[in-house]
């Protein structure tokens, strides 16, 4: 029975470790990602994935619309969208 518990009680460290570091700050960052994402309104200004910055214009439940100059308009998927940006300079 010592045995057992001598094998299993470090595994368990190791996993509860394994736990708190890894998997429930991931989980923390894909909430706050998702809330983003939902929260999106015309407007926003966002940064995309690919480094573009734009003024949301218009947006769906699948896509966003980006005003990223005079007359020039780029449909992006929602998922696209790295952050908003707030410009309180």
């Amino acid at each position: 029975m010592e045995e057992l518990m001598g094998f299993l009680l470090p595994l368990a460290l190791m996993f509860a470790i394994f736990y708190f570091l890894l998997i429930r700050p991931q989980q923390k960052r894909q909430r706050e990602r998702n809330q983003m994402l939902a929260n999106l309104q015309r407007g926003d200004k966002v940064i995309t994935i690919g480094g573009l910055h734009g003024t949301i214009v218009d947006l769906t439940e699948e896509k966003v619309i980006l005003k990223v100059a005079d007359n020039v308009r780029l449909t992006f998927e929602r998922s696209a969208v790295n952050a908003v940006v707030n410009d309180d300079k």
